[in-house]
């Protein structure tokens, strides 16, 4: 399939690495509202450089778009695109509000074209065995079910650009922004939720309008309850990195980004051995957990593929515009308690 990427900042160089590594797309071209940003992409990797929305759509070359605008921009170049014929992957969140995502959803049932989300962090070896895990129901009742994401942005990283720590376009702070990815995740592994309680502040950072810290305590329609805590005001020399962590009567496992400090079950089972040694964690620094530039592409490029391959195969694709409202439902309760004295906000 040809791609087309909306957007030539540091998210859209990660789109056009990771369509360059796929297997069943092609980069074909990029928009940006500065054309010179997207020749600047487009010389690297390839394809014709747009500055006009019209135009870009109007190539009937092109099949699939990706998103990589600002969080809060998604919801009018999306819908132009599943108008003029587009299927659409969407960064992260999907959009910043639920009615906009009803939006987008509705568009795509309308012009029969598929709308996916980016949810990168389901996409790794380490990922596919907790999942396979958690469905086996190895950890009995499930008790605890928490993620921990305590990263650092510095205030120039609030200050680089007019749209960061806005709620127009970056939808909150540390917890709809930075650690979005493992509330899905945590959602993914755990089930749906049923209820929740916040608190968030601003702690250490200036004209940002969001919050940088946030704690949530979770019940989930199983029973299990946890905690959330998000933060981008908790420095390390390497950056911690995100966490999310299963417990129950039968077993424990506790992933950092991509590898294991905890794998235990009383059950054990034959690929047991095979994941403690190859999947449990060393001494990596936190992916992105300092820097968002390091954040590496493969698990967009699996995503990308996990699309394309159920457009062929006719069905929606893993990170459907369907889950990926999920963790947006969660992240805007959590707000919503939060701005209400920590309130209880029931599913």
């Amino acid at each position: 399939m040809k791609f087309g990427i909306i957007g030539a900042g540091m998210i859209g160089n990660f789109h056009a690495k990771a369509i360059t590594d796929m297997t069943g797309g092609t980069l074909h071209s990029v928009l940006s509202t500065r054309l010179e940003a997207a020749e600047k992409l487009t010389s690297e990797y390839g394809g014709t450089a747009y500055d006009n929305l019209d135009a870009f759509l109007a190539d009937e070359e092109l099949d699939i778009i990706t998103v990589a605008t600002p969080s809060g921009a998604h919801l009018d170049c999306t819908l132009a695109a599943l108008r003029a014929g587009k299927h659409a992957i969407v960064e992260k969140p999907l959009e910043v509000t639920l009615e906009r995502i009803d939006q987008l959803i509705t568009a795509s049932k309308e012009s029969g074209k598929t709308l996916a989300a980016i949810l990168n962090r389901r996409f790794h070896p380490g990922m596919d065995a907790f999942k396979k895990a958690a469905d086996e129901n190895r950890f009995g009742t499930l008790a605890s079910a928490s993620a921990y994401i305590k990263w650092y942005r510095d205030q120039a990283y609030y200050d680089s650009a007019a749209w960061r720590g806005t709620w127009a376009l970056d939808g909150g702070g540390a917890l709809m922004n930075q650690s979005i990815h493992t509330v899905d995740a945590l959602i993914y592994l755990a089930g749906p939720v049923k209820s929740v309680q916040a608190t968030t502040a601003c702690l250490a950072h200036e004209r940002i309008e969001v919050e940088d810290h946030c704690v949530a305590m979770i019940e989930f329609e199983s029973g299990a309850r946890g905690v959330i805590e998000a933060s981008t005001c908790t420095w390390s020399k390497d950056g911690h990195p995100a966490r999310v962590q299963l417990s129950g009567t039968e077993g424990s496992v506790f992933l950092a980004d991509e590898s294991f400090e905890i794998w235990d079950f009383k059950n054990e089972q034959p690929e047991d051995a095979e994941i403690k040694s190859t999947l449990m964690k060393g001494q990596e620094a936190g992916l992105g957990a300092n820097d968002p530039t390091a954040i590496n592409t493969y698990q967009h490029q699996r995503n990308f593929e996990e699309v394309v391959t159920a457009i062929a195969e006719g069905r929606e694709p893993s990170t459907s515009a369907t889950e990926a409202r999920k963790s947006v439902e969660l992240i805007t309760a959590i707000y919503r308690s939060a701005q209400n004295n920590g309130e209880k906000i029931t599913f």
